[in-house]
């Protein structure tokens, strides 16, 4: 039996909701580490706090259209998720840091969510409202893609990984792929459009993850190579406090006077220079002493 595009609709539906779910679930890494620090260090809200505001967006959507039940779950568990996320950053971020991420909160969350739902209401009515909040929804989901931007400045800036979560930017790509089709089969542009440049974005990120981990990874080799050629050996001066370090040829000088004196040669020679010089003095002739 042939599937219907609207049991394709089910299944990628179904498939972009198991995906959703990881997504959503991807930076427990990234906080583990924070709680672990006990500091937020270079990582940001921006992402958090966005999802936060495109899944209540995207929930309001979803009220407002039929056959939406798989939009409903993901984004309902979105909502969740987010408010831990952001809430445990808010715990060990910096005071700057906390600020700025409060700041966003009222603005987008409180302020920008509610002005939307109360303009919606009074400026528009039955399937116009849909359409004003889907495209809506549509800016906001772009904005979810761009928000990691802000990390992939600060990769190619920094030239460092270290806070770019790979797991994320993996499965926010293919999160983007099964919600295309999704909404290409449901002939909804609000659902297909922005996942096309989430898919784009997606890919970016792992082509800098590849490029920048590899030159993190040669540099840290040659900083361990200098470290194990430098020499370490250093004296201590009463008046200078320190020696200057000690040269190779001068380590190796060093080696061969130890091991001549753990083998014993060194006081054969000793012996022998001893002897040689009693053997003179012996050799000697004595003076005698003549009384008058």
């Amino acid at each position: 039996m042939a599937f219907s595009a609207d049991h394709w609709a089910f299944v990628f539906g179904v498939l972009g909701n198991i995906v959703s779910f990881i997504v959503f679930l991807s930076p427990i890494p990234t906080f583990c580490k924070i709680y672990k620090k006990k500091s937020t260090e270079g990582y940001q809200s921006i992402p958090y706090v966005v999802a936060l505001f495109s899944s209540m967006l995207w929930i309001y959507y979803a009220f407002l259209k039929t056959n939406t039940t798989l939009l409903i779950t993901i984004n309902s568990f979105g909502v969740f998720i987010e408010i831990i996320y952001v809430g445990v950053y808010l715990f060990y971020a910096p005071k700057n840091a906390r600020v700025q991420t409060i700041k966003m909160l009222l603005i987008s969350v409180v302020g920008g969510f509610g002005v939307i739902v109360l303009g919606t209401q009074f400026l528009f009515k039955g399937a116009a409202r849909g359409q004003a909040i889907g495209w809506i929804c549509l800016v906001f989901s772009l904005c979810v893609f761009v928000a990691p931007l802000g990390i992939v400045r600060q990769v190619i800036k920094t030239k460092s990984v270290e806070y770019m979560p790979l797991l994320l930017s993996v499965f926010l790509t293919l999160s983007a792929v099964m919600w295309f089709f999704y909404g290409l089969l449901v002939k909804d542009i609000n659902i297909a459009i922005p996942n096309v440049l989430g898919f784009i974005l997606g890919i970016l990120q792992m082509v800098l993850y590849v490029i920048y981990n590899k030159k993190e990874k040669a540099i840290l080799k040659e900083q361990k190579l200098s470290e194990l050629q430098k020499p370490a050996v250093t004296f201590l001066d009463e008046k200078n406090k320190k020696f200057p370090e000690l040269t190779k040829e001068q380590i190796i000088d060093i080696v061969k006077l130890g091991s001549l004196i753990s083998s014993g040669k060194l006081q054969v020679a000793s012996c022998l220079h001893d002897t040689y010089a009693s053997a003179k003095v012996e050799d000697t002739p004595q003076l005698q002493t003549v009384e008058a």
